[in-house]
């Protein structure tokens, strides 16, 4: 076991499909439960958007770096998508529990499945779509992506709910704040005061 768990702290991973809201739902919840809880950053190798801190937004390092702290084992997970590495340290999951912090990470569902390996008390949620044709109209909503974007989206959309079936709960989207409700009923029922 990684983690000290008389601590009483959890580690509460989120996924969802692109278009589901899920950013929505996790900046909801953490307005309403900052005091208890704190929201991961990830280490990416990708440049910093407009706007994005170092630290804050996600810890910036190089692909060097990266692949040398994979090697080292360092990462509770991690994942290459689009030519750049995300990842989470274990150290900084340990830090953030020692100072008594619960912890949500947003990652995609292949990085969640790893967290689960390695930690099998991390609590694993998934934000689905009330359908995948609602996703798909919230999609074409955006008018972000073109269609071909579109299409490897919803390609996506089936191995991710796929890989939902070994997800501890499985929260349905179909309005924000009872998304909200749900997650902080599961945060409850999972952390021992």
């Amino acid at each position: 076991m990684l983690y000290n768990v008389s601590m009483n702290k959890k580690l509460f991973v989120i996924s969802g499909c692109s278009g589901v809201g899920k950013g929505t739902v996790i900046n909801e919840f953490m307005k309403r439960n900052s005091e208890n809880f704190i929201l991961s950053v990830s280490c990416t190798t990708r440049k910093p958007r407009v706007g994005e801190i170092d630290g804050i937004h996600y810890f910036f390092i190089t692909k060097e770096e990266f692949e040398k702290n994979i090697l080292e084992g360092k990462f509770l997970e991690y994942a290459q998508f689009a030519e750049n590495y995300y990842g989470t340290k274990e150290k900084y999951i340990k830090q953030k529990f020692e100072e008594g912090f619960n912890i949500i990470l947003e990652i995609e569902t292949q990085g969640a499945l790893q967290v689960k390996e390695k930690m099998p008390e991390a609590v694993l949620i998934f934000i689905a779509p009330p359908s995948v044709e609602e996703l798909e109209n919230r999609l074409r909503g955006r008018h972000t992506e073109d269609e071909e974007t579109i299409q490897k989206r919803l390609a996506q959309v089936k191995t991710e709910l796929i890989r939902s079936k070994k997800y501890d709960y499985i929260v349905i989207n179909d309005n924000i704040n009872h998304a909200v409700e749900e997650i902080e009923k599961i945060t409850r029922d999972n952390v021992k005061e």
